[in-house]
């Protein structure tokens, strides 16, 4: 092979990789907009299945504020399994839950099953409930979970781990993308703001 065709090997590959990178860079924060108050969204009226399979109603959740992210567990944003389990340690008597909801939509980096879902998850001490693995993108296979969250906000997760911030009537508040670290500021500000629209306000 010459040095020109491994030229333009190389940039062939850097080319298309390009749009990749820029969906994974995603440091989008959306609020639900006034236009979108009226949608009704009720994700807590839903039941999923967990990774061992069992049947979860997530109406269980209804009254608290649930944090809704789509993993993957060879992402360069696995890393972030060790915010989400702060968050949920941090948040351990406030009625908040992170909820996991593997998927493989993006770069297929979330190739397997259970046994190495729940491997990575155990690496970084992660504790918090995660569902079955799911489609996050558009199509007739979407997620009945993700197809809600995206009417209601008109926005949806670019790449690996986009959290929705779910309210305690089940309907949406935030998203926040890949970039966002789940225990950031921003994020705990709007968890805060959250349970503080509970009723009463009571945390």
């Amino acid at each position: 092979m010459s040095i020109m065709q491994s030229i333009w090997r190389v940039l062939s590959r850097v080319v298309l990789a390009v749009p990749m990178l820029l969906s994974a860079c995603d440091f989008r924060t959306v609020t639900r907009g006034q236009e979108k108050e009226g949608v009704a969204i009720d994700i807590y009226g839903h039941s999923v299945h967990d990774l061992g399979g069992e049947l979860v109603p997530l109406e269980q959740y209804r009254g608290q504020v649930v944090l809704v992210v789509n993993l993957a567990s060879k992402c360069g944003y696995t890393g972030q399994y060790a915010n989400l389990q702060s968050l949920q340690k941090d948040y351990v008597d406030k009625p908040f839950t992170v909820l996991g909801f593997p998927c493989n939509d993006f770069g297929g980096q979330e190739p397997g099953g259970r046994e190495s879902i729940e491997a990575c998850a155990a690496g970084y001490g992660a504790d918090f409930p995660i569902m079955a693995k799911v489609q996050v993108k558009t199509g007739d296979a979407q997620s009945p979970v993700y197809r809600d969250l995206a009417a209601a906000m008109d926005v949806g997760p670019k790449w690996n781990f986009g959290k929705f911030l779910v309210g305690p009537d089940g309907a949406p508040v935030a998203f926040f993308g890949s970039s966002v670290k789940p225990d950031s500021a921003e994020v705990r500000a709007a968890i805060d703001g959250a349970m503080s629209s509970r009723a009463g306000g009571a945390l």
